[in-house]
């Protein structure tokens, strides 16, 4: 390697982000991270913070100058900040608005401005909706938009898109399903890890348990991320990340019941999603990723328990949640 290269990683104090910025340490880049601790924590950032080859810049999104201060000299962006809260959208609305997609924008405004020339995005397998494709293609039609979350999200692809058609940019858009791992703090297993922690006797489930999930282990996302932000000829590029196969939630449940030794009573709300926007099925093909010879070493059930585990051993993220 001539030189050292450059990311910059929005969201870096977040769970995925936080997992990709000690990756690229590793690997030798020089990473700035961006976040405004919102929901990232300044505890998941301490090795990076030890390391010579990382800064960190807080500030958020919607600042535009201190964004584009932040990107400068950049080789890629990797744009991981967002309001990931799918069940809240419908009673704060304009924080997808802002955060997903004006948010975005912002990035690519400061890349434009300090000629920065490749983003990688994570998209979400939402965008999908409730699709009749599964497991479902990144070139599947668009269904109805079932989340302003997944709104949001569809909004930031189009303008990078078209950032990269008027500016001469690049960018590798990333489709994920759900990701467990060291680190998480968000999502059903987060939920019910917490209520049980509270109760164990007794876990009130949101719909009536048979919706079903696809999970990813964070250290199989972040090679996916790796891999696919990898140079090529494509001006976009767009990539489902996910597993083969996908759970009811109730199985999910009696995995992490086992992993705590719990034999709770269930109490399930009753219908088929357990939020507006939650869809009773999301499974992506991720058949592009994988030709590029990506392939995930950690399935569904150990990723749930190994995220179990951490959560046992660092009750602290819940207060810090609360």
């Amino acid at each position: 390697m001539s030189a050292v290269r450059h990311a910059v990683v929005t969201g870096a104090a977040g769970f995925i982000g936080s997992n990709l910025v000690d990756r690229l340490l590793d690997a030798g880049w020089r990473v700035t991270g961006y976040d405004n601790f919102s929901t990232g924590l300044a505890e998941f950032l301490e090795p990076a913070r030890r390391q010579r080859n990382f800064s960190l810049v807080e500030g958020d999104l919607l600042d535009r100058a201190t964004l584009e201060r932040a990107v400068v000299g950049a080789d890629i962006v990797f744009h991981l900040a967002a309001n990931a809260d799918v069940r809240g959208g419908t009673l704060h609305p304009e924080r997808d608005l802002e955060q997903n997609t004006i948010g975005t924008f912002n990035v690519l405004e400061a890349m434009r401005k300090g000629g920065v020339r490749r983003i990688a995005f994570s998209s979400t397998g939402s965008i999908y909706g409730e699709h009749e494709m599964v497991p479902t293609p990144e070139d599947a039609p668009f269904p109805v938009q079932t989340s302003l979350y997944g709104a949001s999200k569809l909004a930031g692809e189009g303008l990078i898109e078209a950032y990269c058609e008027g500016f001469g940019m690049t960018a590798v858009i990333f489709r994920f399903v759900s990701v467990l791992g060291e680190r998480y703090t968000h999502g059903h297993v987060f939920d019910f890890c917490r209520k049980l922690f509270a109760d164990p006797a007794r876990l009130p489930v949101l719909g009536n348990g048979r919706q079903r999930k696809s999970y990813m282990y964070v250290a199989d996302c972040v090679d996916a991320v790796l891999l696919g932000a990898a140079p090529r000829t494509g001006k976009v590029e767009i990539f489902n990340l996910g597993i083969d196969g996908s759970i009811e939630v109730r199985q999910s449940i009696a995995w992490i019941a086992d992993e705590l030794g719990l034999a709770p009573e269930l109490v399930y709300a009753g219908g088929e999603r357990g939020w507006i926007g939650d869809s009773p099925l999301i499974q992506l093909d991720t058949s592009r990723i994988t030709r590029l010879g990506w392939v995930p070493k950690i399935g569904i059930e150990d990723a749930i328990r190994r995220t179990v585990r951490w959560l046992g051993a660092n009750r602290w993220v819940f207060e810090r949640r609360d």
